[in-house]
């Protein structure tokens, strides 16, 4: 179980586009901070302070290969935020229902 603290953490840096960018990346397989750096137009400074930022929220490790530490995706944070947001889903989906009859109600009455 995530803690109260590790979940601010990921929910934290999951607030940056950026960060979510680069997680989207990682997604798809590790890479150097380098590769992760090209699509931006950020000094390679400011996209290692990202990095640093989702690796101490536990969102992504770091390995050694050589003279390279490649990032790759934990999932385990977005597991845990994906959990916690399923335990308030049935609000979300009553809300919706509630709008959705609504709209219908609305476009009833201008069919009228």
């Amino acid at each position: 179980m995530i803690s109260d603290a590790q979940l601010d953490a990921a929910f934290s840096a999951l607030a940056h586009p950026t960060r979510r960018a680069i997680l989207a990346r990682l997604a798809e397989g590790s890479a150097t901070v380098n590769e992760l750096a090209e699509p931006f137009d950020a000094t390679l400074p400011a996209v290692s302070q990202h990095i640093r930022v989702l690796e101490a929220a536990g969102l992504i490790t770091r390995t050694r290969e050589a003279q390279f530490r490649p990032c790759a995706l934990n999932t385990k944070p977005l597991e845990a935020i994906e959990s916690w947001t399923a335990e308030y889903r049935y609000i979300w989906e009553g809300r919706f229902d509630a709008m959705d009859n609504i709209v219908r109600q609305m476009k009833d009455n201008t069919n009228d």
